[in-house]
């Protein structure tokens, strides 16, 4: 496992963005662990999570791309963060793009924030997590509909790799839908294996107990 992923494992633990117990899901369903990135709120946090996302992509799409866009409203500071990051680490300028929930019609008139977007534009789309895909099928018609983009692939922090709507996981039904690539920072499996049975600032995070309600629920729901 790469070493910036095991620290962002370790980020999103300390940050509490991830955690372990029992939550109820949007889904209805009943996890044993849960993730919000709302929790990201300081700059120093923002910081770091725009320098994991530009790694991760770096990692997934290299630097041949011109755009990276985020839903709103979660996916604007990403977008941000990211960009910044991007440029810093690998010293090339990506424009940042995100959405309005509502056309502006006065003013900076439009839909979109940011950068405007360009026939032949290579585009990234960044998330926090994708349970359902439902994002995506908001997401894709706006940009086909401001130019004719070229959708490189979509990152997110996390990959759940639990069911979407079919027996496959989400990540891997929008690669069929869209025909995009996908990729993530961390997977939960890298999780588990990270931090199972291992002590972490005085405490184990995933013991026995919590590791038997995982594998229970990947049981149930799991797709990798």
């Amino acid at each position: 496992m790469e070493q910036y992923k095991k620290e962002f494992i370790e980020f999103m633990v300390d940050s509490d963005v991830l955690k372990f117990g029992e939550f109820t899901l949007k889904s209805g369903r009943k996890s044993p662990f849960f993730m919000n990135a709302g929790a990201y709120v300081t700059g120093s946090q923002l910081r770091k999570l725009g320098e994991y996302y530009a790694k991760a992509i770096h990692d997934n799409y290299g630097t041949d791309f011109d755009v990276l866009f985020g839903p709103a409203y979660k996916g604007i500071p990403l977008a941000v963060a990211a960009s910044i990051a991007f440029s810093e680490l690998y010293g090339k300028d990506i424009r940042y793009c995100s959405n309005r929930k509502e056309i502006k019609d006065h003013g900076d008139v439009g839909i979109l924030l940011g950068s405007g977007l360009n026939d032949g534009d290579r585009v990234v789309i960044i998330e926090d997590v994708t349970t359902s895909g439902k994002s995506i099928e908001e997401t894709f018609p706006i940009l086909m509909e401001q130019a004719n983009v070229d959708i490189v692939g979509l990152m997110v922090s996390l990959n759940r790799q639990e069911r979407g709507k079919t027996q496959k996981n989400a990540l891997a039904e929008i690669r069929e839908v869209y025909g995009i690539e996908t990729g993530a920072i961390v997977t939960m499996e890298e999780v588990v294996e990270y931090l199972y049975n291992q002590p972490y600032n005085g405490r184990v995070i995933i013991d026995n107990e919590m590791k038997e309600a995982i594998d229970m629920y990947y049981a149930q729901y799991g797709a990798k």
